[in-house]
């Protein structure tokens, strides 16, 4: 099998390839808008293994390279970074070290989703665009409304009331017509995200592992299914701080010389998973007893948004323990609440909270 290293770019790319028979290895540069790159990975004999970097606008190269027979692994950029020393950092050198890295079986792979949870994970990006489109719309009528004395602690602007008092303004000109268009706008807006929570709804209702995340009071089919999508695998993860960290919800740190330096958290992870996570939680404190004590006690003597940090990542935990375990609530809040109740996993022997861990 031969074995390419490749490093993409949107209108061409560098790939150093290995001859296993010849020990050769050949250094090219391909264009991808000409259909130089197809040709090459069409007369490549297949199957090859080809290696290439986590980055945007490859999704194409990735399915064309499958079809072909190939092999795509996906590695950390920023572990491949990592691994090289040299400070001099050309698309050849790139390649080179790409196809060393898979030599050696040292290259960092990456889980990708399939075909299906790529689908799904387009559904929910393109309902947030479509709800943050709505949100500076709203923002605008509610400019509208507050320069002509609308009381701010009212009715809400965009509910039936707040409607007919903004088509009621002594508006005139061109901010009358602003008016009608970010009504208009908001009309459009409401009758496609409706459509698209019906969607999400039956893609939850219809995905096991997010009808059992949608046990946990507080959690919706969009978190839900944003969860499980965004995991995936639950299997790759050894234990929940591996979770928490692949979500950018545990602290940066700088320490040495017996000094421990903890600073805001990382935010290395999904954004908009992250972002899923503390809007749920504030629900789930109304709704969960053991949430809203231990968020209470942390506002005692920390900043609620540091509190409701904390809050997000322990739903992350919990619904990592629920996919890992296959437990719904309320059982999973009565084994996390015991700490002499262990939970099994495939290396290791451990609590849901983390308080006790012991090796095989």
């Amino acid at each position: 099998m031969k074995i390419v290293g490749c490093d993409f770019h949107p209108s061409w790319q560098q790939v150093a390839v290995f001859d296993p028979e010849t020990g050769e290895i050949a250094e090219l540069k391909l264009l991808n808008g000409d259909g130089e790159a197809e040709r090459f990975y069409r007369e490549l004999e297949a199957p090859a293994l080809i290696g290439i970097e986590a980055c945007g606008n490859s999704q194409w190269f990735i399915e064309l390279a499958e079809q072909l027979g190939h092999v795509v692994w996906v590695g950390d950029a920023a572990q491949i970074r990592a691994s090289y020393v040299r400070k001099q950092k050309t698309d050849r050198r790139d390649a080179g070290h790409i196809l060393k890295l898979l030599m050696e079986s040292r290259f960092p792979r990456l889980w990708t989703p399939t075909a299906a949870q790529r689908d799904l994970r387009q559904l929910l990006i393109h309902r947030h665009k479509l709800v943050e489109i709505r949100t500076r719309v709203k923002n605008g009528l509610q400019h509208l409304a507050l320069n002509r004395g609308f009381p701010k602690q009212s009715s809400r602007l965009c509910g039936v009331r707040g409607r007919a008092y903004m088509e009621k303004l002594p508006l005139t000109g061109w901010t009358a017509r602003r008016r009608e268009d970010l009504l208009k706008l908001l009309a459009e807006l409401d009758k496609h995200l409706g459509e698209l929570d019906d969607a999400v709804q039956r893609a939850a209702d219809e995905h096991p592992q997010a009808r059992l995340l949608m046990t946990q009071p507080g959690v919706g089919p969009i978190t839900s299914l944003a969860f499980v999508l965004t995991i995936g695998d639950v299997s790759r993860f050894k234990h929940s701080n591996q979770v928490a960290s692949y979500l950018g919800l545990i602290p940066r740190e700088h320490s040495s010389g017996g000094k421990q330096r903890l600073g805001s958290i990382s935010k290395q992870g999904n954004r908009f998973m992250r972002q899923l996570l503390v809007e749920s939680v504030q629900t789930v404190n109304r709704l969960d007893e053991g949430f809203r004590k231990q968020y209470a006690a942390r506002c005692h003597h920390k900043a609620k948004g540091v509190a409701k940090v904390a809050a997000a990542r322990k739903l992350a935990v919990r619904l990592y323990w629920m996919l890992r375990q296959n437990v719904g609530y309320p059982e999973i809040a009565r084994i996390e609440s015991s700490p002499r109740v262990a939970l099994r996993g495939e290396s290791h022997l451990e609590t849901v909270n983390g308080r006790s861990r012991i090796q095989q």
